[in-house]
């Protein structure tokens, strides 16, 4: 094991004989400082045992890339670590461990590909918003204020709060996996020192009787032959679009005047009471052999995925270009609650895992109530000036 002073002149000199794979030198001022010399060229090293008595070896450079000098500082540095304790050749490995977003993008779908009903939302948040930002930087390069700024600068580019707030709970549940699976690189949730920015998402937008009117003529005329089925069904029943896709004739009980959803939003299967209106629609249904869909795409013989195009054209035709197939929900509700119908029934209807879901429509409730003592005073006939006249 030659000995010698790494000095800029040595190392220039160094080689390594013929017949050898290689030769080692050791610097005699620092311990385990050493000079690694190939046919292909020469590199420093730091030999040294961790706590357990193993022998470990760290590469500080090449002889190309630094100087002597550069090398004996670093050396000194590493060394020290050895002297207190460390082992900077793991601290080194568990560094370059540390996964990138992107990995931990994958394994998160993956995991929730195995439970959730709609795993391509969280994909599409990754694909549009989360991969093209963080995705190549490893995690422990990942910090509170640079997220705390990304969010600030997608609600100044207009984006909406309810859009930030997803792409918030799918970054969230990615480094909350990560801290479970004890990836290398991360000790705590960034997200969790970012403030929560408080939003109202609800928007009550109902159907009038007159607008009713005139959607059912423009999706009555639509090229898509199940568009007014859907439309129809859609606002009689309160149902969710999801929910009436996948619909299937065998759910579906007409002689009890019931539709079978097995599973829904909320987890929970729920029996929907059919009025005559809808029973009607049902009964006008276009059937195919072997074919279990309800509303099934004429063509492809399987549900719609979604009936956007068709829907734009009908409502910016009916004149409200405004108006979501959601709201039809919106607007079923409103109907029952305006024709007295209690908001815990309305609320069982609807399917809606708690009662704070239905209380949206109170108002509503409030307004029929209203009607009602109006009703009842004017029966009475009694008025109401502190003299009696």
């Amino acid at each position: 094991m030659p000995i010698e002073r790494l000095t800029p002149q040595f190392v220039q000199l160094a080689y390594c004989p013929e017949g050898k794979r290689k030769v080692d030198y050791y610097d005699d001022l620092i311990p385990g400082f050493m000079l690694e010399v190939r046919h292909t060229g020469a590199t420093f090293h730091l030999r040294y045992q961790d706590d357990h008595g193993r022998l470990k070896q760290l590469k500080i450079g090449t002889t190309r890339d630094i100087t002597v000098a550069q090398a004996r500082k670093k050396a000194k540095q590493l060394r020290a670590q050895v002297v207190l304790g460390g082992d900077p050749a793991a601290k080194r490995k568990e560094k370059k461990a540390v996964p990138t977003y992107n990995e931990l993008a994958d394994q998160h779908l993956a995991y929730a590909e195995t439970y959730q009903k709609a795993p391509e939302n969280t994909a599409s948040v990754m694909r549009v918003h989360l991969r093209p930002r963080w995705g190549k930087l490893h995690l422990d390069e990942i910090t509170t204020q640079d997220i705390a700024k990304w969010f600030a600068e997608k609600r100044d580019a207009g984006l909406a709060p309810a859009t930030v707030e997803k792409i918030r709970i799918v970054l969230n549940r990615s480094f909350e996996l990560a801290l479970r699976w004890k990836m290398p690189g991360i000790a705590s949730n960034p997200i969790k020192g970012i403030p929560r920015r408080k939003f109202s998402n609800g928007r009550n937008r109902f159907l009038s009787p007159e607008e009713a009117e005139k959607l059912q003529q423009a999706v009555t005329a639509s090229s898509n032959p199940q568009l007014k089925h859907i439309v129809g069904l859609l606002l009689l029943t309160g149902a969710r679009k999801g929910e009436l896709l996948k619909a299937k004739w065998q759910d579906v009980d007409l002689e009890r005047r019931a539709w079978f959803i097995p599973d829904s939003k909320t987890g929970k299967s729920r029996h929907v009471p059919l009025s005559q209106a809808a029973v009607d629609i049902i009964n006008q249904l276009p059937r195919w052999e072997k074919c279990p869909w309800l509303l099934p795409n004429p063509e492809t013989r399987e549900p719609y995925n979604d009936v956007k195009r068709a829907w734009d054209t009908a409502r910016r035709a009916a004149g409200m270009p405004d108006l979501r197939l959601h709201d039809l929900r919106h607007s079923a509700a409103s109907a029952m609650v305006s024709s007295s119908v209690p908001l815990y029934t309305v609320g069982r209807i609807l399917g809606h895992a708690d009662f704070q879901s239905t209380a949206r429509y109170s108002h509503v409730a409030q307004d029929t109530l209203l009607d009602a003592v109006e009703a009842g005073a004017a029966k009475l006939n009694w008025a109401g000036g502190s003299d009696g006249v």
